[in-house]
């Protein structure tokens, strides 16, 4: 088939290439001058599947709440909110009831465990080389945090992921550059879990999707499709004065927040929402003080990443304000965390310091998985609503969703993750 996939996002990359893969003819539209400029650019870059969690889960509100009056919050709610953004956290209060949370959680640590196998095959198969480690460290602060952290003990238990419960002095052999004057109740383990450079994948992947035929044509934006006829795009070029016209056999929609506008004309009504999150990414100052791969800080829900000589540090949720403007306490939140946990590592002042302040808008649904497959209008596909687990999901749901296309059945379950969700 000739297929158009909107959006060159890690979502959008790691789709075209399965296409590619299947032998369909692929052309990639993205409004932005290359791959991965927007939500997947600075990233934590975490692939922890036992990690991949619903934000709609019990007691969630009530922390929220809480964390109205907190100066370093992991999640804020910013004014002003939409009507839209409104609806939405109506439906994801709604979400947080325990046998929801149950379900939406199993259904997305499936995906992601899929996911980070065909992650990894293809990264052998392809020998790409990006920056990446293995092994992620959960920072338990305070014996409240290490209670708080056991119910999502017992999930990982039952899901057979692999993890030790550590002492202060075990955490701190796994990462030596841990403050020593930093105390900590200990910390969680996960050997198989690892961090890589989600953005560079997503560049090398491109290379590999380009040398199997799919078209990449950036700096070209999709105006929302016409319910005549879904697979006529109309397609502008940046400076363009008027858009040209391109059929196609199929669409994908793999475009964010905006994925949204594009299908309400197809009366597909899609509660994304942008949750935002911030990072702060600098070159390492001193190899000896920085982490060796990833770690978390628990209670403020901040990862701290070795992307090659880089530090990245990244974390809050915030929903409303502006999208362009920068929360001076969600950024102060990180550099926090970080002086708390690894002091010196990296060069945040003086000349050439190259510090790379970060807000990106995460397309997140009300009750947290993706839709993934048929929209119901014929000829139109959706990959969409990752939320902040979007590289950890990414590999995955391009899989399932081009077998889908194929005719195929996924090698996953895919119940709950169809756009039939919406309607139940």
């Amino acid at each position: 088939m000739k297929v158009a996939v909107i959006g060159a996002g890690i979502i959008g990359v790691t789709a075209a290439f399965e296409l590619a893969v299947d032998g369909h003819e692929v052309t990639v539209f993205e409004r932005r001058a290359a791959v991965a400029e927007e939500t997947s650019f600075a990233n934590a870059g975490v692939v922890a599947p036992g990690y991949v969690t619903p934000w709609a889960a019990p007691g969630m509100p009530a922390r929220v709440a809480r964390y109205l009056l907190s100066k370093h919050a992991p999640v804020r709610i910013s004014l002003p909110l939409s009507r839209a953004e409104i609806e939405w956290m109506r439906q994801w209060y709604r979400a947080c009831e325990l046998p929801a949370y149950a379900a939406n959680r199993s259904r997305m640590q499936a995906l992601a465990f899929y996911s980070r196998t065909r992650m990894r095959d293809i990264t052998e198969h392809f020998q790409l080389e990006y920056d990446r480690s293995t092994g992620y460290l959960v920072l338990l602060r305070a014996e409240n945090d290490r209670k708080l952290a056991e119910p999502g003990l017992q999930l990982l238990r039952d899901a057979g992921v692999a993890f030790k419960e550590l002492g202060q002095a075990e955490a701190r052999a796994i990462e030596p550059a841990i403050n020593p004057d930093t105390q900590f109740a200990g910390a969680i383990h996960l050997p198989d879990d690892e961090v890589g450079n989600c953005r560079q994948f997503a560049m090398l992947l491109k290379n590999e999707a380009q040398t199997s035929g799919v078209n990449f044509e950036f700096n070209t934006a999709v105006d929302p499709l016409n319910p005549a006829s879904p697979g006529l795009l109309r397609v502008w070029l940046l400076g363009a004065d008027a858009p040209t016209e391109r059929r196609f056999d199929a669409v994908m929609v793999c475009s964010g927040v905006d994925s949204a506008a594009l299908l309400r004309p197809l009366g597909l009504e899609i509660p994304l929402a942008a949750v935002y999150g911030y990072s702060i990414s600098a070159p390492i100052r001193e190899p000896l003080n920085a982490p060796r791969s990833a770690v978390m800080d628990e209670r403020f829900k901040v990862a701290i990443s070795r992307l090659g000589q880089r530090v990245r540090v990244s974390g809050s949720a915030e929903i409303g304000g502006a999208p362009e403007k920068k929360r001076a306490s969600s950024l102060q939140t990180l550099y926090k965390v970080l002086h708390d946990w690894f002091p010196g590592a990296a060069a945040l002042a003086g000349k050439g310091a190259g510090v790379q302040e970060w807000k990106g808008a995460r397309p997140m649904l009300p009750d947290g998985p993706p839709l993934l497959g048929a929209s119901g209008v014929p000829g139109v596909w959706i990959n969409l609503g990752h939320g902040s687990s979007g590289w950890a999901m990414a590999c995955g749901s391009a899989r399932v969703v081009a077998d889908l296309m194929s005719g195929r059945k996924p090698d996953i379950d895919v119940e709950g993750l169809g756009i039939e969700r919406l309607r139940g």
